[in-house]
This record gives C-alpha cells, structure tokens and sequence, in this order.
C-alpha cells in the first residue's frame, strides 16, 4: 500500500516564485470528494492522472494515496462527470536542501490562496523551512484541495490579526 507523507504550510509571499525551477497549470475535478475515499482526476501540461486518497491518520500527516497515470482525452471525458467546480491551480516546483515544496497558487473561488507542501519520508523527518513559509496547517481540514470544493477560498474571511484564515458566517 502506497502511503503518502506530507506537511500543508500557508505562504507569506510570493518569493517562491523567483526560486521555482519549473511550474505546471493544473486542473482537477473529483469523482467522488469523501475524504476518506476522495478519487481525483487531474490535467497538468498535457498529462493526465487518476488518483485515490485514503482518509489521513491520527496524526494528519500520512495517508493512503494511489497514483495511476492515464490518458488525456480520457481525463478530459472524466472531467466533465467530477463534482462540480473543477480546481485550477499553478504549481511551483522549489527545491530546499533535500526536499521539493510544491506550492499551489490556486484560482476562480479559491484565487488568493497559496498552500506549500512537502513529501517527506517519515513524519519526524527534518526539513529546512523556506523563509516565504508560513504557518503549518496540515492538520487543518479547510486546507485539503477536497475541501475547497464545498468551502471555497472566496467564503473566507481573514481573522483579526490578519493571518488567520477563518470561515465567514453564512
């Protein structure tokens, strides 16, 4: 069983851009948006993926994830049954010591927001943290690409101090 280890952090600025050394347009849609069983599909410059997500652990740092590359014109048949609205989102790819954060600046009902992530290859791996990271938020459930579907960005207000994300009432 493939497990997937990886810590979500806010980004303070857009200084990760200058250090990228690539970045890809994404698009994602899914099938099924449960997050114990979430089955994502995703365009990213001309490749398409059919992915599985299992439902993260105590902890919130790792959980099952299969991965299954898949041809294009049937992502993009698959696209149009997804829960509707799809994702759009930049990815840049930085590398820090040892490891690649891949932040996601995010578009449309979720334009504003920029999650870096990390894959690590246990929990209590050591990382260096880039000085445009912010807070840790991988335990925060509002942050799951999943999530942003029902809760989109663009319903969030920003908290008293600023850099706290909170829901908005509704």
């Amino acid at each position: 069983m493939a497990i997937e280890i990886e810590r979500k952090f806010l980004v303070l600025n857009s200084n990760y851009k200058k250090e990228a050394f690539d970045k890809k347009s994404m698009k994602q849609g899914y099938l099924n948006s449960d997050r114990k069983r979430a089955v994502r599909v995703r365009i990213s410059n001309h490749r398409a993926f059919l992915t599985v997500k299992g439902d993260s652990n105590d902890s919130g740092l790792s959980r099952f994830e299969w991965e299954k590359e898949i041809d294009l014109s049937e992502a993009e048949d698959l696209l149009k049954l997804c829960e509707l609205p799809i994702l759009e989102k930049t990815r840049y790819y930085v590398k820090q010591d040892n490891h690649v954060f891949e932040v996601d600046e995010f578009f449309g009902d979720n334009e504003g927001l920029q999650i870096a992530e990390v894959e690590l290859n246990s929990e209590n791996e050591n990382f260096t943290k880039p000085n445009w990271l912010g807070k840790e938020v991988t335990r925060d459930q509002r942050y799951y690409n999943v999530s942003l579907l029902q809760n989109p960005f663009i319903k969030w207000s920003k908290g008293v101090n600023g850099d706290e994300m909170t829901e908005s009432a509704q």
